[in-house]
């Protein structure tokens, strides 16, 4: 039993690719032991960046009494920003991790356990061109790039809003060591597990692209209405905590200003529902790719089971209203269509056949988690039980 046990594992994990094992950031935490030899480690990683983002700055503002208030206008507690980043949004990023990973290691064996994929070989070395391109290290110059380049232009730096707690009011621009910290260690930190996520978005565009350009036996009548790919609306799942961190961050801000700058929330309208779009458009797009496999198998199923469906009508009508014999009964007769009623059920369930795998539960996933800190945003102002009775409203 433990042998077949194993075997299957072993042969699960061939069918599956991760989108963060041994890329070049993975490899180089498990260098200087963040990452165990086995495992991901996420629950001490995430602990660990959110250690070193924060415990710095919590001491300094502790020791120059600048948590509350501190002879500061606005102190570290008022900067929610500043507390989400290091404490929320860091952690749920690294977290994010296992998520995924564990996600893609359950759904993408089901291409060859449901005979989607009939090339088993060729599935395979998808996968494997997929971990190649993971592996690589141009994607890691890029954002450590993009990260060295935020900190050192960000307007922040010159403008020291996000570090007012920090400021010196006789020298403007200047801050104090638990400012500079959050400038050159908190937020690049926060920044490069963000950018990460990106380009680990980008990957599962890749794969899921050249997933699709496969030859896949869809299933028209199958009743997930996707062909056999309805496991896939389970992917954007695995990111819900990727945008609840990146929610709680810009939801951090807009608290700020709600409470502390007078910032009315009808402002908010339109930098919500963008972000909200914007949130959908990236953690969606690798489901998209499969809509054109789904619409030519739908438009073909739909010309092949409507002659199925006309023969069918045609030999009944010919034997049951015409009275003629009919030679060659194994269509009228045959269990898996059985009567006319049947063979009409079957056209329905291709017409009803979707051409995206992206439904109601889908979009919850997305979101759900993108819309619970911007709630919190909007309870500043608006009671909470008018939020729930109008989000209930909504759905029904």
């Amino acid at each position: 039993m433990t042998t077949n046990s194993s075997t299957a594992e072993v042969d699960t994990r061939a069918l599956s690719v991760s989108l963060i094992r041994d890329d070049l950031f993975f490899r180089a935490q498990r260098a200087i032991g963040l990452v165990p030899r086995t495992g991901l480690g996420v629950g001490r990683r995430a602990i660990f960046y959110a250690l070193v983002a924060w415990l710095p700055i919590a001491l300094w503002v502790a020791l120059a009494g600048r948590a509350i208030t501190g002879g500061v206008d606005e102190p570290l507690l008022q900067h929610f920003g500043v507390n989400v980043r290091c404490l929320i949004a860091i952690p749920l990023l690294v977290l994010a991790e296992g998520m995924a990973h564990t996600t893609l290691q359950r759904l993408l064996p089901q291409f060859v356990r449901a005979g989607l994929v009939e090339d088993r070989a060729a599935f395979v070395e998808t996968l494997s061109s997929v971990a190649r391109l993971r592996n690589r290290t141009l994607p890691w110059v890029v954002i450590a790039t993009g990260v060295l380049a935020w900190t050192v232009l960000a307007p922040d730096t010159h403008q020291g809003h996000d570090v007012l707690w920090a400021g010196d009011a006789a020298r403007p621009g200047s801050f104090g060591f638990g400012g500079w910290w959050y400038l050159y260690v908190a937020r690049p930190i926060y920044l490069t597990l963000a950018l990460a996520w990106l380009w680990r978005v980008v990957l599962a565009f890749v794969l899921f692209r050249r997933l699709a350009a496969l030859p896949l036996a869809l299933v028209p009548t199958h009743p997930d209405r996707l062909g056999g790919l309805g496991f896939l609306e389970s992917v954007p799942a695995g990111f819900a905590l990727v945008i609840l961190a990146l929610s709680a961050v810009f939801s951090a801000g807009w608290a700020h200003d709600v409470l502390y700058h007078g910032l009315n929330l009808t402002s908010l309208k339109v930098p919500v529902v963008g972000f909200l779009v914007l949130v959908a458009v990236i953690f969606l797009a690798p489901l998209v790719v499969f809509g054109g496999p789904l619409r030519r198998a739908k438009r073909a199923a739909l010309l092949q089971y409507g002659a199925l469906v006309a023969d069918h009508g045609r030999t009944v009508h010919r034997r049951w209203i015409e009275k003629q014999p009919v030679e060659d009964d194994a269509l009228i007769c045959a269990p898996e269509i059985g009567p006319v009623a049947d063979a009409q059920v079957i056209y329905e369930a291709v017409k009803q056949m979707r051409t995206l795998p992206i439904g109601k539960s889908t979009l919850l996933a997305v979101l759900v988690p993108a819309l619970i800190p911007i709630l919190v945003v909007v309870s500043l102002q608006v009671p909470i039980g008018q939020i729930l009775l109008k989000i209930l409203k909504t759905l029904t």
